[in-house]
């Protein structure tokens, strides 16, 4: 194709402004949407949580950031930097921790935008709602927050940005509708006051899980989590006299109860549902070329392109279990020089094919669909230098992908998730 002469960025997040760089850098004409006042996306702190607190209402005001106060990364600041432009860059209030809080996070965002000079590009308060390809161009239509006014214009390719940590993924348990008590899920969890002496199953057992059932402990009387993880006993964990790990529920009772795969039984006053989120992108109009199926995107050629509407649009950001501001940098770049007809992708048959044997090998391993998007450490490495091949770029350096590795291997070896102190501990380790 002809290179594009404008190209629509939408979200004004980390991965947003990224993309916005990147395509630029390229000659490119780039326009940012950003609903919000302000970028930063998800890293923006919003104390506002949902009026249904499990996010099922269609009708509820939406509140984008699922922040938390406390909340930390959980990878260290060696890792959240980017190429040429690392962590703490001109950070005028660092933290002197190695796992940074989210204000330090947004600080480093604010400084790559202002330092790439991308703040010009965006338009805030400026809400997509269609994007659709009309012939060979893409119209947006979108609407002023400010005045409800609406607006169309057309571009040359779409780049969709626009996260995916806003709508909360369930677990699905029988019995769950009848169960009378409360229920919550993380993305509107904003600190510990509302679990005070009360009995709380928390349902994950990823670093969230772990972070946030180590200060729900501290008010309320018990806090049980509850993983589907195999071979997962009853046993109480080492990082609070109140906090004890199960295996996965098996049901919920209308009488209150309830009941683990492990034996136990027990009557909460909460389920915290700390399980993830769906990929969601209403704005989007494909006729089903592009579909949303237990949490898989696709088809997209390596997570980005669908085969059948490529180059003209991409995505960046849907990996998770990844080096993430590695992954943003790699990707947009490639989807930049592909844009300026700087390099090529392959056909879309031979797209279509390498989809579908990354499904099949997802089969034969057994991973389960709304897996598609995650990645190992090996994996997540194998794809960006691939990424970086075909973008002609230089490969991940060295240095980022032994910390990655010692980091990793560290986690892995002193049970991060059966642990509160595992980022002392890695700090420790670290000579801090």
């Amino acid at each position: 194709m002809a290179p594009p002469c404008k190209v629509a960025v939408i979200g004004a997040g980390v991965g947003g402004l990224t993309a916005a760089r990147a395509i630029r850098a390229e000659g490119l004409h780039v326009t940012v949407y950003e609903k919000s006042d302000r970028l930063g996306g998800v890293w923006i702190y919003d104390p506002r949580v949902e009026s249904d607190p499990l996010g099922l209402d269609p009708n509820r005001e939406t509140v984008h950031s699922s922040i938390y106060p406390s909340l930390r990364t959980n990878l260290p600041r060696q890792l959240m930097g980017f190429p040429d432009y690392p962590f703490g860059s001109r950070s005028k209030n660092p933290d002197s921790r190695i796992f940074p809080g989210h204000q330090e996070v947004l600080d480093f965002i604010k400084g790559y935008a202002d330092f790439f000079q991308l703040v010009e590009l965006i338009r805030f308060n400026t809400e997509v709602e269609r994007v659709e390809q009309a012939g060979p161009e893409w119209v947006v239509q979108s609407r002023l927050t400010s005045s409800g006014s609406v607006s169309e214009e057309m571009f040359d390719a779409v780049v969709v940005c626009s996260g995916h940590y806003s709508q909360p993924r369930l677990a699905q348990i029988p019995g769950m509708e009848k169960w009378p008590g409360e229920q919550i899920h993380s993305h509107n969890y904003r600190g510990p006051e509302p679990f005070q002496d009360k009995i709380v199953v928390v349902i994950g057992s990823g670093p969230s899980a772990i972070d946030i059932s180590a200060e729900i402990a501290e008010a309320a009387k018990e806090v049980h989590l509850s993983s589907r993880a195999p071979d997962t006993t009853a046993t109480k964990l080492d990082f609070g006299d109140n906090i004890w790990q199960h295996s996965k529920i098996e049901f919920l009772d209308e009488s209150g109860l309830v009941s683990f795969e492990d034996g136990a039984c027990l009557f909460p006053d909460i389920i915290f549902h700390c399980t993830g989120y769906h990929y969601s992108f209403p704005f989007l109009k494909t006729d089903g070329i592009v579909s949303v199926d237990d949490n898989r995107v696709g088809p997209l050629y390596k997570h980005i392109f669908p085969p059948k509407l490529a180059p003209s649009l991409s995505f960046v950001g849907l990996a998770f279990r990844a080096v993430v501001v590695q992954l943003l940098h790699f990707q947009a770049t490639w989807i930049a020089r592909v844009l300026s007809s700087k390099t090529n992708l392959p056909s879309e048959e031979e797209m279509q094919a390498d989809v579908e044997r990354h499904y099949q090998l997802m089969e034969l391993k057994g991973i389960p669909k709304h897996y598609t998007h995650a990645f190992s450490l090996e994996t997540f490495f194998e794809y960006i230098d691939s990424i970086a091949v075909e973008a002609g770029l230089e490969q991940v350096g060295e240095e980022v992908k032994s910390i990655c590795k010692s980091y990793f291997s560290f986690v892995i070896e002193n049970g991060l998730w059966k642990a509160k102190n595992w980022r002392p501990d890695w700090e420790l380790q670290q000579g801090n």
